[in-house]
């Protein structure tokens, strides 16, 4: 969840809400995962062992940057090409998220990309010539 999404469970301000997240991170509770507003908070492993569910962590957490990255690729190899929201919805990201991934990967020439804005399509690099 969100931290505003936190906050209107707790009935707490924004605020009063990240206090309380960094204590629970201090006390190995819960885990941030983002950055900034797309920014998520989920139990720890500690939590999940705790309730004898250390499977669930998994689930929960997502997968890491490099299988998000492959993942991507994958499906582009399958498809022909992918969209920001493609992304964000096979790896469980926000869009601002996907959006980090698909350009770490044009930026390391993985993938390139076409069109602007929300017409944007991000394909496999055109092979050099021979």
């Amino acid at each position: 969840m969100t931290t505003t999404e936190l906050a209107q469970v707790v009935q707490r301000t924004d605020a009063e809400t990240r206090n309380l997240l960094a204590r629970m991170v201090e006390r190995g509770w819960v885990q941030p995962r983002g950055e900034g507003k797309s920014r998520n908070w989920h139990l720890s492993a500690a939590v999940y062992r705790a309730l004898d569910s250390p499977s669930g962590y998994v689930r929960v957490r997502g997968f890491e940057p490099l299988q998000q990255e492959q993942m991507i690729q994958q499906y582009v190899q399958a498809h022909g090409q992918i969209t920001r929201n493609q992304a964000a919805e096979l790896c469980g990201l926000s869009p601002d998220q996907a959006s980090r991934v698909l350009r770490r990967l044009v930026a390391a020439g993985k993938l390139a990309h076409h069109g602007e804005n929300k017409g944007r399509v991000y394909t496999l690099p055109a092979s050099p010539a021979h």
